[in-house]
């Protein structure tokens, strides 16, 4: 008998070998997502009239998102505003409000007025540290707990701020009184930038991303890939010694160990796992099991199939967004804007800078109330050594032309998450207006080289002018940012 029942056993570990694997958790359950019984709305003030330039109907309440650890529940305000005089149909939603902000009655001014004037409502949450909700000493019990599991459900950026976004669209729709179902668009910068990003992957309520200086692709780095760390740690190092002997006084211990350059999908864990016990096999497992539950390079095809829409204005020196390089080479068709010299904390303004430009805007009127204009699509970008000179084309789709070109470039920059790369900018004299070519539907233009470069960074932005009415708004897009080589083989 025991060996029938050994022959047994193995016979159906041998058929349970050829299942498909169990497909890995969500990391935000949707039914749990969805469901209005668990909010435990509280009420701060029901509906009421609120005089403005548009006059509108606001609620302010807080809800429970779910919890952040066992048997502690993290909760957001929400505010919700439509229109005095009818339903909202769909909403843009926020996260990036203080606290003493939202509990003050709104009064929406630029595109928010123009949104509610058109019949869309607004929603606005917190998507922040714990500590400015009065709820920091939950959120540093779920970093501590994260930091030994590595289990993603204890992350507030991994599990909680997304979560609060979806949490707050099942709240405003559960007011049907005041809000039909339509589109949902989200925007905001670093974490309120992140956060949207996952939300819309899960979320199929939600519809639109403006998102800045936050994550967009997978890059090494951000995998945790061995080679790639350790690359960047000799790189950083040979970087600092050099600043050194320039400046023996100079401050050079954050640039090591810079807090948000390098992480996954935002500031750094790596080290605080890793002193909780934890290895670097741990980190790159945790980065493989959410990779396709963030990045939204993971689901484009999934997303364009749901016609939602995107655009990113990453800077071209973000530490948050540390990986444009990369990104340009492996994922050139993501529509984004880089502004020359932009990111975090970069206070060094580049002179030929666009001054005009309105993208968050245009995308969101067009997004929802749609128009005669569509706009650029990302052009293609073809460059060679004519002896001293970089001759660079970029060429736009038949159906998309752009009113105007200009390039910039930089010689020798350091690797995308090195302390070079952020601190490096673009010279104030190193970009150029480019020529038109109409029968091509391109732009055109020649670089002087500097000799002694080994290689050169370039992007190039274009401007499209967008109608919504009798109002018009310049939006711009960026060509994928191209590293060239500069030697010679």
């Amino acid at each position: 008998m025991k060996l029938l029942f050994t022959i047994f056993l193995l016979s159906v570990c041998g058929l349970a070998s050829d299942l498909p694997i169990k497909a890995e958790k969500p990391l935000l359950n949707m039914p749990e997502m969805l469901d209005t019984g668990t909010l435990k709305v509280e009420a701060v003030r029901d509906w009421h009239r609120v005089e403005s330039s548009v006059p509108t109907r606001q609620k302010l309440i807080t809800i429970r998102v779910g919890e952040l650890l066992p048997g502690r529940e993290y909760r957001v305000p929400v505010r919700m505003i439509v229109p005095a005089d009818r339903k909202a149909k769909g909403f843009h939603l926020t996260g990036s409000h203080q606290l003493s902000r939202i509990q003050r009655d709104a009064h929406p001014r630029g595109v928010e007025e123009d949104l509610l004037r058109g019949g869309v409502g607004l929603v606005y949450t917190m998507v922040q540290v714990l500590g400015q909700s009065g709820q920091g000493e939950l959120g540093d019990a779920a970093r501590r707990k994260f930091a030994e599991t590595l289990n993603p459900s204890y992350s507030i950026q991994y599990w909680g701020w997304p979560a609060a976004l979806m949490r707050a669209v099942t709240a405003a729709y559960a007011e049907k009184s005041h809000f039909e179902t339509g589109k949902v668009a989200l925007s905001g910068s670093s974490k309120n930038g992140a956060s949207p990003s996952i939300a819309i992957i899960h979320d199929k309520r939600m519809t639109a991303v403006h998102a800045s200086v936050s994550p967009i692709w997978d890059s090494p780095l951000r995998l945790c890939d061995r080679k790639a760390w350790k690359e960047l740690r000799e790189y950083n190092k040979s970087y600092v010694q050099n600043l050194k002997k320039r400046d023996p006084l100079r401050r050079t211990s954050r640039l090591l160990r810079h807090a948000p350059l390098g992480g996954t999908y935002g500031p750094v864990y790596n080290d605080e796992a890793l002193a909780a016990g934890n290895l670097w096999k741990d980190l790159e497992r945790l980065a493989a099991r959410v990779a396709d539950q963030v990045f939204i390079t993971r689901n484009l095809d999934e997303l364009k199939a749901r016609k939602v829409a995107l655009f990113f204005q990453p800077g071209t020196h973000d530490f948050i967004a540390f990986d444009i390089a990369w990104g340009g080479k492996h994922h050139p068709r993501v529509p984004l804007y880089l502004r020359a010299n932009s990111g975090h904390g970069i206070r060094e303004k580049h002179p030929a800078r666009e001054k005009d430009e309105e993208n968050k805007t245009a995308f969101l009127l067009n997004h929802f109330f749609g128009g005669k204009d569509s706009f650029l699509e990302s052009p293609t970008v073809r460059s060679s050594v004519k002896g001293k000179r970089l001759s660079v084309t970029v060429i736009f789709k038949s159906r998309s032309r752009a009113e105007s070109g200009r390039i910039w470039w930089m010689y020798d920059r350091g690797p995308d998450g090195s302390a070079a790369y952020i601190t490096e900018t673009f010279p104030d004299d190193q970009w150029k207006d480019m020529k038109f070519d109409a029968t091509k539907n391109a732009w055109t233009v020649e670089i002087e080289l500097n000799p002694k470069a080994s290689r050169i960074d370039i992007f190039s932005n274009h401007r499209k002018t967008i109608r919504q009415g009798s109002e018009k708004y310049s939006s711009y897009l960026s060509s994928p940012y191209t590293r060239v080589s500069l030697k010679t083989e």
